[in-house]
């Protein structure tokens, strides 16, 4: 494997390491507040036949992502073949865990590598592909939140106002250009300025205004499917009176509010926790079991994934030169 390749998956090693680590903290500190054996109870007399379709409902939110990646590159006039995008793909899921996501920007570089298209065309793809699964989990959210938690509405309003005015400024071609240029004045950024213009071109073509229509039609349906798998841990767990309308807006809001922490570490399983206590009026330990059985199933089944595409990561560039790498004679 290449050097570049061996250092990326080492620097994925160190982030699982944190990220497992903290995980595990946060487990064991549910375990000890809602009781060891409780939950243990609770994870054995789990349906765990239940468990194969809600992993499939879970491949079938990566199914509806992936179609919007790779038409949207297509949309961009990127080609890549349908298996190796594949794998690109889903090696970004290794990279969920990664500070601040940043560790996603690998998805762009590696269809760059294969294809020489620039970053700076092919990035708009990922931001995208992001934006529009945010929008779809703030209509999910907004769904319900006047129902069952009227008094956080704030929480959904504020960001759904925040992107209303970001794609209003994207689709004012004269405003954005007007910002970029002033962004290209200051220190640092003027050298990239060409660079910015380009970005927001093809950033234009992924959100026109019917391909942003499409994306999140795709992104609802797909993260929907989460939803109701997470209704199936409920039902698993022999807790039958929760709503699939319910199960959408807590799992929704709680992927949201865990939205700025890599994979949603500690935020999103709290925001479980707590609002299947709140809203369901289930025991903790059920609480923690329900949290700890839908992150492992949409979380960490991911980055396993994600994982394996990675240690493919020299097969995956299909021999094309690293950065840095001499070129083989």
């Amino acid at each position: 494997m290449a050097a570049d390749s061996k250092n990326l998956v080492a620097r994925f090693g160190r982030w699982v390491a944190w990220a497992v680590a903290a995980a595990v903290l946060l487990y064991v500190a549910g375990t000890v507040w809602a009781g060891f054996d409780e939950i243990a109870d609770q994870l054995i007399g789990f349906a765990w036949t239940l468990y194969i379709p809600i992993l499939l409902l879970t491949l079938v939110n990566y199914g509806g992502r992936f179609l919007k990646w790779h038409l949207l590159l297509r949309g961009l006039g990127v080609h890549v073949p349908w298996g190796r995008n594949l794998g690109v793909f889903l090696a970004g899921f290794a990279m969920v865990i990664s500070p601040f996501k940043v560790g996603e920007l690998l998805k762009p570089w590696l269809v760059s590598k294969q294809t020489g298209v620039s970053m700076a065309t092919t990035t708009p793809a990922l931001v995208a592909e992001r934006l529009t699964d945010g929008i779809a989990m703030l209509i999910l959210a907004a769904i319900g939140v006047s129902t069952y938690a009227a008094d956080r509405v704030e929480y959904i309003v504020v960001p759904i106002v925040l992107v209303a005015l970001g794609l209003m400024v994207l689709m004012h071609r004269g405003l954005s250009l007007w910002i970029l240029g002033l962004l290209g004045r200051l220190p640092g950024i003027s050298r990239f300025a060409h660079k910015l213009e380009e970005m927001y071109v093809a950033l234009r073509t992924c959100l026109s205004p019917m391909a942003l229509l499409w994306t999140t039609v795709v992104s609802l349906i797909a993260w929907w499917a989460e939803c109701v798998g997470y209704l199936l841990v409920f039902q698993g767990l022999g807790v039958m009176d929760v709503s699939l309308d319910a199960c959408t807006f807590l799992y929704a809001f709680a992927t949201i509010a865990g939205g700025a922490m890599p994979g949603g570490l500690g935020v999103a399983d709290g925001a479980l926790v707590g609002g299947a206590i709140e809203l369901f009026q289930v025991s903790q330990p059920a609480a923690v079991a329900s949290a700890l059985l839908i992150r492992v199933a949409t979380l960490w089944f991911g980055v396993v994934m994600g994982a394996v595409a990675l240690l493919w990561f020299d097969k995956l560039l299909g021999g094309v030169e690293l950065p840095g790498e001499p070129a083989q004679k």
